[in-house]
């Protein structure tokens, strides 16, 4: 079962309208650029969650261990078909003469962005109970000790290096990645100044440089396809009362944590012309798991401040 990103899997496929699309996933979200996916065959995912670990211990001479075992709790990931149909009028491909293919050269562009950003509000914000046609995000599935609260005022509170801290120690693993919003990197950032703290910097996938804290890479989670905030600050705060803050997200990515799943390449089918349009469809079969519940952690109700 082959697990790679998609920045490294686009080396191998020979159709470079294919090769096109798929290297342009990761360059316009932040978290295609570190997400690896599993190639599955079927429409699902079957997976084991470790919940519990057995006990173990010390015993004495001629006694006995306690017997028992860990939890673990079977889940299932379905795969949930994203993508859009590029639609042009013959006449217009036509008329840009001997250009005639950047008109459709960018629609498909246009087209890529749109799908990389809807799949990053899917994984940040999915919900399949309240839309089906997609998978549940990290907002949903990060319960219990991996949900932290930053604090418990109305209206919420504010980002510090020792909640970030905690954040990142709530994973098992060194995280892959934070993700957060424009105003929350400013923000760790001039905290980190006043701490006295160099800044920092990492190489993304694509060797620019961009900010990290404790040598993590921070990722910023951009505009959905609408053009709105994906990580705005309208989520409830920690209390509940007032939708007026934001959430920092550390997650490790791999085949054993966070992990996303297509079941074959994405594929982009050009239909040729029909009738007076000129038609490319772009799909994905695709799906995401998170494999251990340590994996990813959140730090919900940071207001701006």
């Amino acid at each position: 079962m082959a697990t790679m990103t998609l920045a490294e899997s686009a080396k191998y496929y020979q159709n470079p309208l294919q090769q096109g699309i798929v290297q342009l996933f990761p360059a316009n979200s932040a978290v295609l650029q570190y997400l690896p996916f599993k190639t599955i065959t079927g429409n699902a995912y079957s997976y084991n969650l470790e919940e519990t670990p057995p006990s173990v211990g010390f015993r004495a001479v001629n006694a006995e261990y306690t017997a028992d075992q860990g939890v673990i709790n079977p889940q299932t990931e379905s795969l949930k078909i994203g993508g859009g149909l590029i639609k042009i009028d013959r006449a217009l491909i036509a008329m840009q003469g001997a250009n005639g293919t950047d008109i459709l050269s960018e629609q498909i562009a246009m087209k890529t962005r749109a799908m990389s950003r809807r799949f990053e509000t899917a994984f940040i914000k999915g919900n399949s109970t309240a839309t089906p046609e997609e998978f549940d995000g990290l907002e949903t599935r990060i319960t219990g000790t991996q949900l932290q609260a930053a604090g418990s005022t109305v209206g919420g509170d504010a980002l510090t290096l020792p909640l970030l801290d905690e954040l990142i120690d709530r994973l098992d693993f060194t995280p892959t990645v934070l993700l957060m919003n424009k105003t929350m990197r400013r923000k760790v950032n001039s905290l980190m100044r006043a701490a006295g703290q160099a800044q920092e910097t990492v190489s993304d996938v694509f060797g620019k440089q961009i900010p990290a804290y404790a040598g993590i890479p921070i990722g910023i989670v951009g505009k959905d396809a609408a053009g709105a905030e994906i990580l705005d600050f309208n989520e409830k705060d920690a209390t509940g009362a007032a939708a007026a803050c934001t959430s920092i997200y550390a997650i490790s990515m791999g085949a054993d944590g966070c992990c996303g799943i297509q079941n074959g390449a994405m594929n982009p089918d050009d239909q040729g012309n029909s009738e007076i349009w000129r038609k490319i469809l772009v799909e994905w079969y695709c799906g995401l798991t998170v494999q251990n519940g340590h994996a990813v952690a959140r730090l919900h109700g940071i207001k701006n401040a």
